[in-house]
């Protein structure tokens, strides 16, 4: 064997689909963190708010969030109550069933949306994928998400 552990190890990783996945989602996130810095947001938070900027109205339960964003309620009480001190949204027992919680934005919440266009142009110049390239990347991460939840669910 030739090549010191150091040498070989980069190559392992290069070939492992899981580690691309890592170091690009890692890297993505770090690329949000000081555009969201100056909106006083982490990027979990923001991804809420992306959920209840595009939703109805009359905003979503926390299951529901739950579900669109892959959080467990666990994961999510935290992250709602930080928004909440925060002023950017609301969390109400429904009066029509009290184990639910729906979530709505607040107006500071709401307001936000326009500074997310920015972060999105800048996020996409950093990518530098043409349009074509960007639409088929996109639909084969969804294809990868939906094909490893369905195995993993049925493994449960």
């Amino acid at each position: 064997m030739t090549g010191t552990t150091s040498e070989r190890l980069p190559r392992i990783l290069d070939d492992k689909m899981c580690f691309a996945l890592y170091a690009a989602s890692r890297a993505v996130t770090a690329l949000y963190r000081p555009l969201l810095d100056e909106m006083g947001l982490t990027y979990p938070q923001f991804l809420v708010l992306l959920v209840l900027w595009d939703g109805p109205e009359e905003g979503v339960t926390v299951k529901e969030l739950g579900a669109a964003l892959h959080l467990d309620y666990g994961t999510m009480t935290p992250l709602l109550k930080r928004l909440e001190a925060n002023g950017l949204l609301r969390r109400e027992r429904r009066i029509d069933d009290e184990r639910t919680v729906q979530i709505t934005l607040t107006e500071k919440g709401a307001g936000l949306r326009e500074r997310s266009d920015d972060i999105f142009a800048s996020v996409g110049d950093a990518m530098a994928l043409e349009s074509g390239e960007f639409t088929r990347t996109l639909a084969t991460l969804r294809r990868l998400t939906a094909n490893v939840t369905a195995y993993a669910n049925r493994r449960d």
